[in-house]
């Protein structure tokens, strides 16, 4: 471990590269610890500390949220952005053709950028009028429209400004620029809460605290061994005269992904999941007895640990089946073999191969989706065992975590590697 750490470090370019990445991630620590003027960041604490899906939503946005930062809102709107267009490509036929090549796939990511500026800013809006409506102590002082104006201005130029972080990290090859985001804001939420469980440490809780650790690390090992594992599908090359020379006839195989949708069903689940009741909250003192009792259900219904964990479960396996549904597609690679002169031992070329590749992926993605599943919910689970709380989110966090290291490590391999080809 160690000499390759050394022989990363040789490599001037790469050093660079990992070392720009560390400084955008400085930058974006310090971006979300300045907080937008006019706010009473104390009562803001005090808010989120007693509401469970902003917490969560905080941890996501690495702490920003809880003091009203400049970026506080994160990279949400650019996700929530991501999953509309993503699902407009499986309704939209002038889409789903532009995803097919490279320069399609950049249009669609433009317009992806180009929609997060309007979410940016609805969703800055809710946030400020949540905050003040249900806010039992003054979080705004003197709000007017200029204020609101100035407020949302900030709050959108900021995830805009992280949207760019997370782009210029991705052109360095160090991993996905958005998922690294993601990862140092959930990273720098660890250390406050492993102090908040040694300033409330009960010596009557070392043994939860203990098991807690050792299912932790099975977690890990479990995370890694799942998102390295593959089913390798056969591969022939039939063999093909041109000439007095013959070409073809090797075999090799097609490695399919037990978890090739990776973290973005996590992802994806949480921003669906803290919606309802983020909207409820607005109507809590509506007044129509209906609607506020309404609101009042969803918010109750929602903090309930089971209805959540079901519902947070059920949402990360659609995700996953959903997610890989888009990245992997049968016929394509059924034709893609048919055109090379490939094909799966005993299957024939062509709709028997896709038949075959689709009922072998829909195996493998159960297994991943339930894997996913159960990763999501196992901290509520823990959470009720032990009775932990401090650290229960952030083992929620956990496969973020180690699929965004497995990737970045993975792209650092990749470039060594290649290096080493252009030195023969």
């Amino acid at each position: 471990m160690l000499n390759k750490l050394i022989q990363i470090w040789k490599i001037k370019e790469l050093r660079k590269n990992i070392l720009f990445v560390f400084a955008m991630l400085v930058v974006f620590r310090i971006a979300a610890s300045i907080p937008i003027a006019g706010v009473n960041t104390e009562a803001l604490k005090d808010f989120f500390s007693g509401n469970q899906i902003l917490g969560l939503l905080n941890i996501f946005s690495g702490g920003g949220m809880s003091n009203f930062s400049l970026v506080m809102l994160g990279i949400g709107p650019y996700i929530t952005a991501s999953i509309i267009f993503q699902l407009l490509t499986m309704i939209v036929p002038q889409l789903e053709e532009m995803n097919k090549d490279e320069q399609g796939r950049q249009k669609i990511n433009q317009y992806t950028r180009i929609a997060t500026v309007p979410l940016a800013a609805l969703q800055g809006y809710g946030m400020i009028t949540l905050f003040q409506k249900t806010s039992k102590i003054p979080i705004f002082t003197d709000l007017n429209a200029w204020k609101y104006f100035t407020m949302i201005t900030i709050i959108t130029a900021g995830t805009m400004f992280l949207v760019w972080l997370g782009e210029l990290i991705s052109e360095k090859k160090i991993g996905n620029g958005i998922s690294i985001l993601i990862f140092a804001g959930i990273v720098s939420s660890i250390p406050m809460a492993v102090s908040q469980t040694i300033s409330t440490f009960d010596p009557t809780q070392i043994t939860s605290l203990i098991t807690f650790a050792v299912i932790a690390l099975i977690t890990t090992f479990a995370i890694v061994f799942i998102t390295e594992g593959q089913r390798n599908i056969p591969i022939s090359y039939a063999k093909q005269v041109r000439g007095m020379k013959m070409y073809g006839g090797m075999n090799t195989y097609l490695p399919l992904k037990v978890n090739q949708a990776g973290m973005i069903p996590i992802i994806f689940a949480i921003a669906i999941i803290t919606f309802p009741p983020i909207v409820a909250q607005f109507f809590l003192r509506f007044q129509s007895q209906f609607i506020s009792g309404a609101a009042r259900f969803i918010i109750d219904a929602f903090n309930s640990q089971i209805f959540y964990g079901v519902i947070y479960f059920i949402l990360v396996v659609a995700f996953t089946y959903f997610y890989t549904s888009i990245i992997f597609h049968p016929q394509q690679i059924a034709d893609n073999l048919k055109k090379q002169g490939a094909f799966i031992p005993g299957i024939r070329p062509g709709q028997m191969t896709e038949s075959y590749l689709a009922k072998t992926v829909s195996r493998i993605v159960f297994t991943g989706a339930m894997f996913l599943g159960i990763v999501a919910i196992l901290p509520l689970i823990l959470q009720a065992a032990t009775g932990t709380r401090t650290l229960a989110i952030s083992g929620a966090s956990l496969l973020i975590v180690v699929g965004v290291v497995i990737e970045s490590i993975k792209q650092i391999e990749s470039q060594m590697t290649m290096r080493d080809y252009e030195g023969f």
